[in-house]
């Protein structure tokens, strides 16, 4: 693949690591999992800041790391934006970004500088020190530095590639939110592989064109957001990635159809992935594959997976209400949501019968665990 970062990593120590993937050009692959679980490691293997005991590193057909080759970073054409920015706080915001463009004659890396603080919306405060600027400008400081190292820097091997650690973690929601949309034009301008690590799953499927699920340094799963997410390969990916209703059941077969027997019932499924008839398997659906039935305003879609229960807790959460369902047959509770404005209008509390459907599409079989 021309251009593309490849990366295939293995340890035992200092931390575990086992994964393996490559990122295209023009494509934003995040790095999701628990605090501990490799992910900042694995930047800095690709950055050249630390090497594990195996594997190989590549860069637009160019060899970074493999065996007997161990390139410096400084030979490593990679933009890394850091958690706490990494800002020097004796430069000015122009001086941090000049940094990342080598030995060029200085009137050069100066005009180049500027031209990045000015596509990050920084112009006219090229003088500002760290110190003077706002969390969330001195994060576009440092976007802009390695956007520079990245896209422009100086001559290195192999392509360029951007990494971000947990980027936008440090500043409030609203500039968080404006972060976000400044990186999703910019990746539409730059031809680069960009590496983003982040424990925020909302963030890497608004931003993400792939995920990797890591624990404790394996890669458990890739694909689209969506594809993770919703269908996920393993009950421990289903639960590092927040999905709460997971249940175990048993596949069967209704007027010549797959289905799945759990709980006394007979539930509709879209894919049965093959499961064999009679085979237990567990099974996922996310709180949205799960739709609160209303006495005031019944639908035909009713009659889909009608599953009733009683309402053992009701958690407002500003416009939309969390409920938690406990399902005669079955001990784990189904969490699901709900608008306020609904659950206020049905008087929906604990101790309430309820009833909803469980869409059939969304219902997601796996291997049982």
């Amino acid at each position: 693949m021309t251009g593309a970062l490849e990366v295939r990593l293995r340890q035992q120590r200092p931390i575990p690591l086992d994964c393996a993937f490559d990122c295209a050009p023009g494509e934003l692959l995040a790095l999701v999992g628990p605090s501990g679980s490799g992910k900042t490691t694995v930047l800095r293997c690709i950055a050249g800041l630390h090497r594990a005991a195996q594997g190989a590193i590549r860069s637009n057909g160019a060899t970074w790391f493999d065996d007997g080759v161990s390139l410096p970073p400084q030979q490593r054409r990679v933009g890394f934006v850091f958690q706490n920015y990494s800002l020097l706080p004796h430069l000015s915001a122009l001086d941090n970004v000049m940094l990342a463009l080598g030995d060029a004659p200085p009137a050069e890396r100066a005009a180049t500088a500027r031209s990045w603080l000015a596509r990050v919306h920084l112009q006219g405060l090229d003088a500002r020190r760290p110190a003077q600027l706002s969390g969330g400008q001195q994060q576009r400081v440092a976007l802009a530095r390695a956007l520079a190292r990245a896209a422009t820097g100086p001559a290195a091997v192999g392509g360029g590639v951007l990494l971000m650690d947990e980027p936008f973690s440090a500043v409030d929601q609203v500039t968080r939110r404006k972060l976000r949309e400044e990186l999703a034009r910019l990746r539409r301008e730059l031809f680069i592989p960009i590496v983003l690590v982040t424990h925020d799953l909302d963030e890497a499927r608004q931003l993400a064109d792939r995920m990797v699920v890591l624990h404790r340094g394996t890669a458990l799963q890739a694909g689209t957001p969506e594809d993770v997410l919703l269908r996920p390969r393993s009950t421990a990916v289903a639960r590092l990635v927040g999905l709460t209703n997971l249940f175990a059941g048993t596949v069967g077969i209704d007027n010549d159809r797959p289905c799945l027997e759990w709980a006394g019932r007979r539930l509709a499924i879209a894919d049965s992935c093959d499961c064999a008839l009679g085979s237990v398997v567990n099974w996922v659906i996310p709180a949205e594959g799960v739709l609160l039935h209303r006495p005031d305003h019944p639908s035909r879609g009713e009659a889909e997976n009608p599953v009733a229960g009683t309402i053992t807790e009701a958690l407002r959460m500003g416009s939309f209400t969390q409920l938690t369902m406990s399902i005669p047959g079955e001990a784990q509770p189904l969490v699901f949501q709900a608008s306020s404005h609904t659950v206020l209008r049905n008087n929906l509390g604990p101790g309430q019968a309820a009833s909803v459907t469980l869409l059939a599409e969304r219902i997601h079989l796996m291997p049982l665990e």
